[in-house]
């Protein structure tokens, strides 16, 4: 295999083994600068060949193809309206306009049969309306299907389906008579005269491309990322998880840590890097200024707001923004476990125990959620309102998670009407306790909320209704296309006992027209025989519950925020009480506390004997309860044994 070291932009001259660090890209140095082994480019042979069985390479030609011709097409029109308006002849002839790709697309990892994002660039007495009017109109004559312009959205926007390939496009007006080939539009001075919006993406974009030090291995590892976090169910800004651009940076940052690296490589730092990762430390490719542009600019220091964001990525163009703004507590835990699961997985690809397709291996949704709130609704702003649903159920106390599934289903039809269409919503669930569970303030208020919003959007008709139906996974199932209904969990036959409860459950439904309505006391509320327990203590990291149960469901990492935040601070142990949640576990012996009580004297053991004998004799004992604390320079570890209400 062939390759050259790609440094600062320029190849490594040949027989120069020092590499010059005078500059290196990103805020800090890189970890690594080592040449590729020849290990490293078998393993990158082999994860091209996986993504290649996966279908995720689609030909460049057929997408330049689909480019030129829509580019061709809006230089077109710009002529037709110097015409229309009698510009001079002069501005006719030197009018230009510039179609320029941006996204997954211009990163170069786009999928087969992925969309592409285009910005059109348009001179400043081109209105924006004409774009989304006679423009409009001039791409329906064409070859296209399900166009439509979404005016009234955040970034205007026109999509269509051209060539069996979605294709979403944007508009932004420069304040000039002409739009050479050569106006560049990572100037900060033209965000003064055009719209910030729409333009935000593309320089995005194009930071990302100017930030990596070799853009062919930042592609392929980029692809491999990507098509992990499908898989796993985590790809989805709208949703609260991942987008493509938070993707991007992240396989960019790990691009500068190590710049020589090959793509199999950097798939692996991803993993390893990420799993030590502090979420509250912002990733970030650059520093960047603010202009004082009067524009939004990501900054914790000022904006109170910005402190609340709990998994900061932030883009290296100005105005910088937090591209994961959408992550939640629930969504951080699962993408957190996801990286986690990678990174095990990716050492044992490195021990030649295991393939790549290992790691891309579809998530079992059904396998580690038995309790899923089905969400079936016939209006279409949910998709983007119904992570708030998500926040909601977080603040519930009994609930401990709510994962929603990123892909909607096609939910089953009342009527006979083909055009009746309606979409169904998974969200799994883990409980906190025991008992009954009580949602009956959570989802009503959600659905009034629906509703308020349909009719200010003009999108409600008669007859739309929403329904949540909270039950068991075993309950649940599809409508096939026959008539039939098939369950969506069939459980593997495993010789290992699962970890949650087989019981049958009484099923929670609401069922209403978009209306308000008062929720039925009756049907708000059911019996939870399973919850799910948090650990111990912070002595708890690390041990055994944070390994996969034997069935093979990923397990939950319950890390006590509260009991963190307390130790960090030393505080003395009346304030750590409120760490201490207890476990299930066979009651211990009191005379052996008893005996363990004479032993400890402080005359005859020393310090670190005493805390070795208390952490040995509280792994011997899982109902013990233990916390450690750094009081005056000293460590203090408390042990309270429940049963018998003696603490030493």
């Amino acid at each position: 295999v062939t390759f050259s070291t790609v440094y600062q932009g320029k190849a490594q001259p040949k027989g120069e083994s020092q590499i010059n660090t005078s500059r290196w890209y990103g805020i800090t140095p890189p970890i690594s600068e080592d040449l590729p082994l020849e290990t490293d480019l078998i393993q990158t042979r082999k994860l091209i060949e996986c993504l290649r069985s996966c279908d995720i390479f689609e030909d460049y030609l057929e997408q330049q193809h689909r480019y030129v011709t829509l580019e061709s097409l809006f230089k077109e029109w710009l002529k037709e309206m110097c015409v229309e308006m009698n510009v001079p002849e002069i501005v006719k002839d030197n009018v230009g306009g510039k179609v320029l790709p941006f996204g997954s697309y211009r990163l170069g990892a786009y999928s087969k049969g992925a969309d592409i994002d285009i910005l059109c660039v348009g001179p400043g007495f081109i209105e924006r309306k004409e774009f989304f009017n006679s423009f409009y109109g001039k791409l329906k004559a064409q070859e296209v299907k399900n166009i439509q312009a979404v005016e009234e959205a955040f970034v205007p926007v026109i999509k269509l389906i051209y060539d069996g390939i979605e294709v979403d496009m944007v508009i932004a007006v420069v304040v000039r008579k002409s739009i050479p080939e050569s106006l560049n539009l990572l100037d900060d001075k033209l965000l003064q005269d055009m719209d910030k919006c729409s333009i935000r993406s593309y320089r995005v974009t194009e930071e990302i491309l100017h930030l990596v030090p070799n853009i062919h291995n930042f592609q392929l590892a980029l692809r491999a990322i990507k098509l992990w976090a499908k898989r796993r169910n985590i790809y989805s800004n709208m949703l609260g998880f991942l987008g493509g651009i938070s993707l991007a940076i992240l396989v960019a940052r790990i691009c500068q840590l190590y710049p020589n690296a090959a793509a199999s490589t950097l798939v692996i730092k991803f993993f390893k890097v990420y799993s030590m990762w502090e979420w509250s430390i912002p990733v970030r490719l650059r520093i960047v200024e603010d202009r004082h542009y009067n524009l939004p600019f990501w900054d914790p220091t000022l904006n109170n707001s910005d402190r609340c964001h709990i998994m900061p990525i932030i883009t290296p163009a100005y105005p910088q923004q937090n591209t994961s703004f959408n992550v939640s507590p629930s969504t951080l835990a699962i993408i957190t476990e996801e990286i986690a699961r990678g990174h095990s997985i990716i050492q044992d690809i490195e021990q030649q125990r295991a393939g790549w397709s290992q790691l891309f291996e579809k998530a079992n949704f059904f396998e580690k959620y038995q309790y899923v709130l089905t969400y079936l609704t016939v209006v279409s702003l949910v998709e983007s309102k119904i992570r708030h649903l998500v926040g909601s159920l977080e603040r519930n106390r009994q609930i401990f998670r709510a994962h929603l599934h990123t892909q909607s289903f096609p939910g089953p039809r009342k009527t006979n009407n083909k055009e009746e269409v309606s979409t169904q919503w998974l969200i799994g669930l883990l409980f906190n306790f025991e008992g009954k569970i009580d949602l009956s303030l959570t989802i009503p208020s959600f659905i009034d909320t629906i509703y308020s919003q349909a009719q200010s959007s003009r999108v409600h008709t008669e007859g739309m209704t929403i329904s949540a139906v909270c039950d068991s996974r075993d309950k649940l199932n599809w409508s096939m296309p026959d008539g039939t209904r098939k369950s969506v969990f069939c459980p593997e036959t495993k010789p290992a006992v699962s970890h949650q409860s087989a019981a049958t459950v009484p099923s929670t439904q609401y069922d209403k027209p978009v209306k308000r309505m008062k929720a039925s006391s009756s049907t708000s509320s059911f019996v939870n025989p399973c919850p799910t327990k948090r650990p111990c203590s912070p002595s708890s990291v690390g041990s055994s519950s944070n390994m996969p149960e034997p069935d093979g469901s990923p397990a939950v990492d319950t890390k006590s925020s509260n009991s963190k935040e307390t130790l960090a601070t030393g505080g003395s142990p009346s304030n750590l009480s409120h760490c201490v949640s207890a476990t299930s576990a066979k009651k211990p012996n009191p005379a052996e506390s008893e005996k363990l009580a004479k032993k400890f004297k402080p005359d005859e053991v020393d310090s670190s004997s005493l805390i070795m004998l208390l952490i040995k004799y509280c792994c011997q004992n899982c109902q013990m309860i233990t916390i450690f604390g750094l009081i005056n320079y000293s460590v203090v570890v408390i042990v309270v044994d429940v049963c018998v209400s003696h603490v030493v």
